[in-house]
C-alpha cells in the first residue's frame, strides 16, 4: 500500500514567469503561474529549469513551464494542522514582569 495515496493526485503543466532580483533595494523571486490557476495548501509547484541566481544589482525575468502536482486530501489536512501548529509557536508570550528575581 505505501504511498499508492499519492499516485493517485492529479498533475498538470501550465506556462509561468519567473522573476529574480538582486539589488541594495530589495532580493526576491516570484513565480506567476499563467491562466486562474489557484493553489491550495498540500499542492506542490515545480518549476522546470529555473534559474537559481541572479548578480547583484541584476533583475531577471524568464518564460518556464510549472507543473502543479494537486494535493489529496491527506496533504491538505497535514499542510493545515503544520501551518497552525507553525502558528502558533508565534502566541508564546512571557508573563514575567520584567524583573529580575
Amino acid at each position: 500500500m505505501g504511498n499508492s495515496w499519492r499516485r493517485a493526485r492529479k498533475t498538470f503543466e501550465v506556462p509561468c514567469t519567473v522573476e529574480i532580483e538582486q539589488t541594495s533595494e530589495t532580493l526576491h523571486a516570484h513565480v506567476v503561474l499563467d491562466g486562474d490557476v489557484q493553489i491550495e495548501p498540500g499542492d506542490e509547484v515545480l518549476v522546470r529549469d529555473a534559474p537559481t541566481r541572479v548578480e547583484f544589482g541584476e533583475r531577471l525575468v524568464v518564460r518556464r513551464t510549472a507543473t502543479i502536482v494537486r494535493g489529496s486530501l491527506l496533504d491538505r489536512l497535514r499542510a493545515r494542522i503544520e501551518g497552525y501548529l507553525e502558528l502558533t509557536e508565534l502566541y508564546e508570550v512571557s508573563f514575567s514582569d520584567g524583573r529580575a528575581s
